[in-house]
């Protein structure tokens, strides 16, 4: 991206449909929905390891390099291809999770001490 160029926004329901004509062209087919939930914790297990390195004590092994931003964005791909392979619009799956722990959390976090 060059420096005055504003990058347009993505919504949810786009990038579902980016990765299927994705996934339907130059991927070939969907893994099946077993296999993507195993490359899924994979990738939640590599984005780990980066952070174990970044925030925690473990320090980078030779080769290795900070790529939080790769890493999330393969977690993100792989959960994008399960929603559309179960049939889960994410856009209203979240508005609901909102509503949901707006609900449920109303007063739960703001009395939380430790969050203070």
């Amino acid at each position: 991206m060059h420096g005055h160029q504003k990058q347009r926004v993505m919504s949810i329901d786009e990038a579902q449909q980016m990765v299927d004509l994705w996934i339907k062209t130059t991927g070939v087919r969907y893994f099946n929905e077993l296999t993507n939930m195993t490359i899924l914790t994979e990738e939640v297990g590599e984005l780990a390891r980066v952070m174990a390195r970044k925030y925690g004590e473990q320090s980078f092994k030779a080769g290795e390099k900070d790529n939080i931003s790769e890493e999330l964005a393969d977690i993100l791909w792989v959960l994008l291809c399960l929603a559309n392979q179960t049939d889960v619009n994410l856009t209203q799956a979240l508005k609901d999770s909102f509503e949901k722990k707006t609900k449920r959390d109303k007063e739960r976090h703001i009395q939380n001490a430790k969050l203070k």
